[in-house]
């Protein structure tokens, strides 16, 4: 059965005025509350500054990099089968690789106590840039549980669109 075509026009995300990123602009838009979007932007840019500052490196490069270190591959969605609810592993498209990944570093940056949270940032995207921290850890504990439940991976095929 084909599927229906969207009811809604996708909204499109303008690249920021620094960096002319999309990604950027989107991770922007992420840690924005309650529409305060300048107060977002110096968050990052704060962040992406301490990150140049630090490394010495394109911290355009370090995000692009984060990013994809956190990034899922697989991950598990509940299916309910013959009465049952499985844990069934699923890879994880791309749109959602980079909202998961943005969202998990911007949730390890603000767990963290005792600092603004430009530096906070600043810090996990440094750490996932080489592979640790908290955000990682995420990443881990998921395809962790997708591992451990692949043995239901063949109800994959009975998923609902």
């Amino acid at each position: 059965m084909p599927r229906k075509a969207r009811s809604y026009k996708r909204h499109k995300v303008n690249a920021d005025y620094k960096y002319n990123n999309i990604k950027v602009a989107k991770f922007i838009n992420y840690i924005m509350e309650r529409g305060k979007k300048t107060v977002a932007a110096r968050i990052v840019y704060d962040a992406f500054d301490i990150i140049a500052d630090k490394l010495k490196s394109d911290p355009q490069a370090v995000f692009e990099q984060a990013v994809k270190n956190v990034s899922p591959i697989l991950e598990v969605k509940g299916r309910r089968i013959g009465g049952a609810n499985y844990q069934v592993p699923i890879e994880v498209m791309e749109p959602r690789k980079t909202t998961l990944a943005m969202r998990w570093i911007i949730e390890a940056a603000a767990n963290k106590k005792g600092k603004r949270m430009a530096e906070r940032l600043a810090e996990e995207l440094m750490e996932a840039h080489n592979k640790l921290g908290v955000a990682i850890k995420k990443r881990e504990d998921v395809h962790r549980m997708a591992e451990a439940n692949k043995a239901f991976a063949h109800f994959a095929r009975f998923q609902r669109r």
